[in-house]
């Protein structure tokens, strides 16, 4: 099993080595291959994703992802800045569907900023379209109004689209997820007003004849924040697009608590997957010692489930995180009072001890 290790910037280097640790401590025999991406990849080769990282990534049957990201390239012109190694990699790879669990861990309620009984036994998964929408879609750029309010002012253009079979495949994607779950599906869009999702509305709901044991129903995405607050756990597979599905499991993190928390799994139609936590770069904390390792670990979880075919593992990796939440061990950003506050690698140390 070739596994590409690709840490990253700012904090992705400390937790990514704690991933790698816990994958260490198993009975497995994993080929593990290291390469630069982002900030660290345009220092050593003047482009955030080598040509060699690519070539890595295609190679291996899953890929570990720390972060990338630093305000010091934030004058680069965009085709360099760190972001686009992620957005390429998921355009090279074809990692169309991206996985974002929240759970809120029992030990975990008080550190939710919802009252526990809205938050105590939360299990959502969010299945966000990855390599669509906004994010990719043409033309955009800058230019001179040609019409609008203020015609011959600068102005800057994106384009929203999606294709039929762009919106079949990720809808069948969650409607076999919900199928392993509570077999209900929230398809979030915002067709009163977008012609795009009129028509990501309209597919799902075509597709989901062929799901009759599961239940749809479709929400607006300013509807879907709301309830997510509201009555987070009316939901259990949640599917949108790709600039929603990124700011609704943002907000669903911090009902778990904190997006330190938060893994995440991007497949391909191959079950190659790109695996990463749901948080940044952090470059404000990063070399501390502070950062949370959990979500990346869990992350690696991840991709032992569903790329490499070792569900057992996962779910011992799985039950350890959980012992050590039992045993109050607490990085900064869940610690409470009660609880040890440990850093990154001793958190990484109770993992593979409890494993």
């Amino acid at each position: 099993m070739k596994i590409a290790i690709l840490p990253g910037d700012g904090i992705g280097t400390e937790i990514v080595a704690e991933a790698v640790k816990v994958l260490k401590s198993l009975d497995l025999k994993f080929e593990l291959e290291e390469a630069p991406v982002g900030g660290a990849a345009y220092d050593a080769h003047g482009h955030p994703l080598p040509d060699a990282t690519l070539s890595l990534a295609k190679s291996a049957d899953a890929i570990l992802f720390g972060a990338v990201g630093d305000w010091k390239y934030d004058q680069l012109d965009r085709p360099l800045r760190p972001e686009q190694a992620i957005l390429g990699l998921r355009k090279h790879l074809g990692l169309f569907a991206n996985f974002r669990p929240a759970i809120c861990y029992e030990q975990l309620t008080h550190a939710s900023s919802l009252k526990p009984e809205l938050v105590a036994g939360l299990d959502i998964l969010i299945i966000r379209e990855l390599t669509g929408d906004i994010y990719f879609g043409q033309p955009r750029g800058r230019r001179v109004a040609p019409d609008g309010h203020f015609p011959g002012a600068e102005e800057a253009f994106d384009t929203m689209r999606y294709s039929r079979p762009e919106i079949e495949r990720i809808a069948r994607v969650a409607f076999e997820a919900a199928r392993k779950r509570h077999k209900r599906v929230t398809s979030v869009d915002k067709a009163n007003v977008l012609e795009t999702f009129q028509l990501w509305k309209d597919v799902v709901t075509e597709v989901h004849k062929d799901y009759p044991d599961v239940q749809l129903d479709h929400m607006y995405v300013d509807n879907a924040a709301m309830q997510l607050v509201k009555e987070p756990k009316k939901f259990d597979v949640i599917v949108t697009g790709n600039m929603f599905g990124d700011i609704l499991s943002d907000e669903a993190s911090m009902l778990t608590g904190s997006i330190g928390m938060l893994p995440s799994a991007s497949l391909n139609d191959k079950k190659q997957g790109l695996y990463e936590p749901s948080h940044g770069s952090a470059p404000d904390i990063a070399g501390k010692g502070v950062a949370n390792p959990l979500a990346t670990i869990l992350s690696a979880a991840m991709m032992l489930r569903f790329s490499l075919n070792q569900p057992e593992a996962a779910d011992r990796i799985e039950t350890a995180v959980k012992k050590v939440l039992a045993q109050g061990l607490r990085t900064p950003d869940i610690h409470s009072d009660g609880t040890t506050k440990v850093g990154t690698r001793e958190m990484g140390e109770a993992v593979v001890n409890a494993l």
